[in-house]
């Protein structure tokens, strides 16, 4: 968000608008009759999928949806908000599983509506997405072909982006976005959310690396806009059979651009390792095979590649960091806070102990095992 990208009012202004209120204003704002309702799980907007009752001269069109309350803080950046619905509509077109947006009543892609949404009038802006099918990839067992293939996407969105342009796409330069990678050095103002404790001398000892080791190559690494969250519930997936038989699965879904944000190719392949770990029972080995993916698009210079893993370890230091601030402010949501958090911690101090000359040489043997026809 373009304003201050603070967390911590995000996390105080999450909507809390109840099924009724928001079946009310999917009918009024979009003018579409609502059949059925029900929340979804969200970071700090607020999201239900509904199902609509067709008519019959609209036969042809989606009849479930993703209404999308933005908060309250997002929700003074229209042009942010609208960069991101042109962009989800951009790569539609470019044949990538993205969502469309139904218009509102009045034809625009997004309303803003001043109502009490459980605490307090504020205004909040919606938008009505499609209903994107597939199973989250954190609900499937990871293997080599899936990880290849998510790096492969993550490298296909960056590259198709390259071409994406939008009189407000000035909006995704954040420069203070607590999400944007660089920015791990601004998580020392949240340490208090972990107390005196093991995980916060980690934090604190990441950090200090990532200001010695990558904020001084960041004039080396290749601008782009980056998708900034595909992690393990942002990317849905179906089932296929391969020529053998064996289930192999193709991407169905891209969720949630709202982490949006100019950064670098570097940032896209090791934020998507990162959450890439959290599941896996082979968590070292992930890193190569999302590589593989990734290069089979981009191929990373050898100063990027160098940055890789002290990236992975900064992701991980962010997505733990704010998820404990985030649970002081808004507990009642901890369960959904918290998911990285489960597994986060023993992945990153598993990072460290295996050391980053360890680590290295497990990616970059499997990716390069891709080369020669021979995945590992």
């Amino acid at each position: 968000m373009s304003h201050g990208d603070d967390r911590q009012s995000q996390a105080l202004a999450k909507p809390t608008f109840s099924d009724v209120q928001a079946s009310a204003l999917v009918e009024s704002v979009f003018g579409l009759k609502v059949s059925k309702i029900q929340p979804l799980p969200s970071y700090d907007d607020q999201n239900f999928h509904v199902c609509i009752s067709s008519a019959k001269d609209t036969a042809d069109e989606p009849t479930e949806y993703v209404l999308k309350i933005s908060n309250t803080e997002s929700s003074k950046s229209p042009e942010l908000i609208e960069v991101q619905s042109h962009v989800s509509m951009f790569l539609r077109a470019a044949g990538f599983p993205t969502a469309s947006v139904h218009p509102t009543a009045g034809g625009h892609l997004s309303s803003l509506v001043s109502v009490d949404g459980g605490s307090g009038v504020a205004g909040y802006l919606l938008r009505l997405l499609s209903y994107l099918p597939g199973t989250p990839v954190a609900e499937i067992p990871s293997s080599p072909q899936l990880l290849y293939e998510v790096g492969r996407l993550a490298g296909r969105l960056d590259e198709t982006l390259q071409k994406f342009h939008h009189p407000k796409l000035s909006s995704l330069r954040r420069e203070n976005f607590i999400w944007n990678l660089k920015n791990v050095p601004l998580l020392e103002k949240y340490l208090d959310a972990l107390g005196q404790s093991r995980n916060r001398e980690i934090v604190v000892q990441v950090i200090q690396l990532f200001k010695d080791e990558i904020l001084t190559k960041l004039c080396h690494f290749r601008e782009c806009v980056n998708h900034g969250d595909l992690n393990d519930h942002n990317i849905l997936v179906e089932p296929s059979k391969s020529a053998f038989g064996d289930a192999v699965y193709h991407v169905s879904g891209i969720l949630d651009f709202g982490d949006m944000s100019y950064g670098y190719y570097v940032f896209e392949v090791a934020i998507t390792i990162m959450y890439m770990m959290i599941e896996s029972k082979s968590p070292l080995h992930v890193g190569g095979h999302v590589l593989a993916g990734f290069e089979s698009v981009i191929p990373l210079t050898p100063v990027e590649r160098s940055a890789l893993f002290m990236l992975v370890c900064g992701r991980f230091c962010q997505s733990l960091v704010i998820a404990a601030h985030s649970c002081q402010l808004h507990p009642e949501n901890k369960d959904y806070l918290m998911i990285t958090a489960k597994t986060g911690w023993k992945r990153l101090q598993e990072m460290l102990d295996v050391g980053r000359k360890a680590v290295e040489e497990i990616w970059f043997e499997t990716a390069r095992s891709y080369d020669s026809g021979v995945s590992m």
